[in-house]
């Protein structure tokens, strides 16, 4: 039985990723050794990190004065990493989930954190509009999706402060404007590779500026003047996350796996609004997000919520549970994820309205 794979993360990736991987792990480009077994050090590795960070630059086209860098830890750990090298005493954050939550909880180890804006009032189901963000901030933080709920943040903000950013499960799924951002961080396991790695995008310069010390290996300049090498980095996720930025250019680059995203998402939401058992938990549009889709059965159906669990689960789909926080379902659509297995979502909730309404 064919598996359409709905995880939030680690998540589906392209099977061109996947397959070349593999191929590496057995026999790197010929030379008798494992991917797994080759130095970090070496000409070959070296090949992989700077065609990874070229083709980063190119599909997002950042800017000259930009690094990208590849780091562990996650983006967990990026919510101390950030603070730790750019709050010298006070840093904004919009509120919009459970990760951004968690980011404001860190920050406010190394100074004082203002909450510009918050949807907790409303379990999160909105993005907040009309705030300001005050001029003396170090930087301003957001978390631009927001994997638990399924909102997603659309706007490239200018509030004359340097802007930080959470891309972890939005990253290269549409076009941003980089030069807007002082820094952009992200897990890889959602639209770029397995876990295990964490992307960077820092401007040069809006590091080194804080007055504490910082140890070495949590100071991003480190990381900037090494390539990435200072220490042994994740180069099995690396030469993963390599893959699928060839597979990406290949399909186009991101102004071509927007419009794909936005085809399938807005399929997706069409049958939620259609379908008299489903209803969406975010109730704005423009708060949707085309990465994570949430939906839940409506109140005269909630009781038959496990049972087209169950259903679905019958039918190869894998990974639409919601989270638990918020319960229902939870269809993640990232760029890995083909139109065919949207299509056959559509037809299990069609299938099972017509056999229980």
């Amino acid at each position: 039985m064919k598996k359409h794979n709905f995880f939030a993360g680690p998540s589906i990736l392209p099977a061109f990723t996947v397959e070349k991987t593999a191929e590496a792990i057995m026999n790197l480009n010929g030379i008798g050794l494992s991917l797994m077994e080759i130095s970090h050090r070496s000409k070959e590795f070296q090949a992989v990190i700077d065609e990874a960070v070229a083709l980063f630059k190119e599909l997002l086209n950042i800017p000259e004065g930009y690094s990208v860098i590849f780091l562990g830890g996650g983006a967990s750990l990026q919510f101390a990493m950030l603070p730790y090298n750019m709050l010298e005493t006070k840093a904004a954050y919009l509120n919009t989930g459970e990760w951004a939550t968690k980011a404001i909880k860190e920050a406010k180890l190394f100074g004082e954190v203002i909450t510009v804006a918050s949807s907790e009032d409303k379990t999160f189901n909105y993005i907040p509009r009309g705030f300001s963000v005050p001029k003396d901030v170090d930087y301003f933080h957001v978390t631009t999706n927001n994997t638990i709920y399924g909102t997603e943040l659309f706007e490239d903000f200018n509030f004359g402060v340097p802007l930080v950013a959470d891309m972890s499960s939005d990253i290269l799924s549409r076009p941003i404007d980089v030069s807007k951002y002082a820094l952009i961080y992200g897990g890889a396991q959602k639209n770029l590779g397995p876990a295990g790695v964490t992307f960077i995008i820092v401007k040069d310069d809006a590091v080194g500026k804080v007055t504490r010390k910082i140890p070495t290996m949590l100071n991003y300049k480190t990381h900037i003047d090494k390539g990435s090498l200072f220490n042994t980095p994740p180069v099995v996720p690396i030469f993963a996350c390599l893959q699928t930025l060839r597979w990406l250019k290949e399909l186009g680059g991101v102004k071509a796996i927007e419009k794909i995203n936005i085809q399938k998402s807005g399929k997706l939401y069409a049958e939620i609004d259609r379908n008299p058992m489903f209803r969406p938990t975010i109730p704005n549009p423009a708060d949707q997000s085309r990465m994570n889709v949430c939906f839940v059965m409506n109140d005269e159906f909630k009781h038959l919520e496990p049972a087209f669990q169950e259903f679905a689960t019958s039918k190869g789909m894998v990974g639409i549970k919601g989270h638990r926080s918020v319960g229902g379902f939870r269809a993640s659509l990232y760029n890995a994820l083909p139109m065919e297995s949207v299509d056959f979502l559509i037809s299990t909730m069609r299938d099972f309205a017509n056999q229980n309404s």
